[in-house]
């Protein structure tokens, strides 16, 4: 049996400013459909893992991509016309930070769980709107936001304080 690593030790990736969020968050509006396009054509891949989420309900499996570095961390789910049911994608940071995230060509509704370092959420950012530039925060620090299909947190009754566990992909 391979033994989940607790998620601080994961992350072995550079902290990104709240700078650096701020300009990628809230960058102009006024972006071409052409750069939107070609970047479209320039999809990344992505790793794999699971994830594992203790609820009072029983645990919840989910199969996720993981967005580790800049770039990958910046497409996100961006551009994807859907997402399986168990499905999702994990973002992971270096060190424990203030998160900020948007919507902006995202075509599906997304449940946010914003991760602490102790592994356990802060915070859940319910049916986040397809397409907005409305920035989304986290409450706290945290060192990964696990992003899933809209309502998905309610349907498995996922709450703030349940633990997360992460096993990545060798």
């Amino acid at each position: 049996m391979t033994r989940l690593a607790p998620l601080h030790a994961l992350c072995r990736f550079a902290l990104i400013s709240l700078k650096t969020i701020g300009l990628m968050v809230l960058a102009p509006a006024a972006l071409t459909v052409a750069a939107s396009v070609s970047a479209h054509a320039d999809l990344l891949s992505f790793s794999h893992g699971d994830v594992y989420i203790d609820t009072v309900k029983g645990p919840r499996h989910f199969t996720v991509e993981v967005a580790q570095t800049e770039p990958q961390r910046e497409q996100g789910l961006m551009f994807r016309q859907s997402l399986p049911a168990n499905a999702g994608m994990l973002f992971l940071y270096g060190q424990p930070q203030q998160a900020a995230f948007w919507m902006k060509n995202t075509f599906i509704p997304l449940d946010m769980l914003f991760i602490g370092a102790d592994g356990h959420i802060v915070n859940i950012a319910k049916r986040a709107v397809p397409m907005s530039q409305a920035t989304i925060y986290s409450s706290g620090p945290v060192q990964a936001i696990l992003e899933i299909n809209g309502g998905t947190a309610d349907k498995l009754g996922i709450k703030p304080g349940d633990m997360v566990r992460v096993q990545l992909a060798q």
